[in-house]
């Protein structure tokens, strides 16, 4: 199964959606748990719900199972903490998650993990796409 990932920061609206143009891409998977702040800019959850079927007939979903919580999110952003740290709760937050049996296949085939960071490095939807992989096997994982 494929699976995309893609970050909304430091890329303009025209070089997301262009970038979400991707053969079998079928709905962006949102994985943030804040996707309604002004700072979203186009992907605030409506708007980018709206876009993605305008521009490119691509659905959109949100599930807040595949994002951390806000404690985490805090202790990493906030408070400086370190990626290892943050990695290590997010991976062990999935498996108490058990979001590879509580997530459908079908739902993740041909999704883009959407969340904010500019690139996959140190980023959840990365995490959440290897995980997955770990679990299922058959994931075959494209960043855009």
């Amino acid at each position: 199964m494929k699976v995309f990932t893609i970050g909304f920061t430091k890329k303009n609206a025209e070089q997301f959606f262009a970038r979400l143009k991707q053969p079998g891409l079928q709905r962006v998977v949102d994985t943030r748990l804040n996707n309604v702040s002004q700072l979203a800019g186009f992907t605030k959850k409506d708007d980018l719900r709206f876009f993605l079927r305008e521009v490119g007939h691509i659905d959109y979903v949100h599930l807040p199972a595949l994002a951390p919580t806000q404690a985490m999110l805090d202790a990493y952003k906030k408070n400086g903490g370190d990626w290892e740290t943050y990695e290590k709760q997010f991976l062990a937050l999935m498996a108490e998650r058990r979001i590879e049996t509580s997530i459908d296949k079908d739902l993740v085939a041909g999704a883009c993990l959407l969340c904010s960071e500019a690139t996959p490095h140190h980023c959840h939807r990365r995490l959440v796409a290897e995980y997955l992989r770990g679990k299922w096997g058959d994931v075959d994982i494209q960043h855009l």
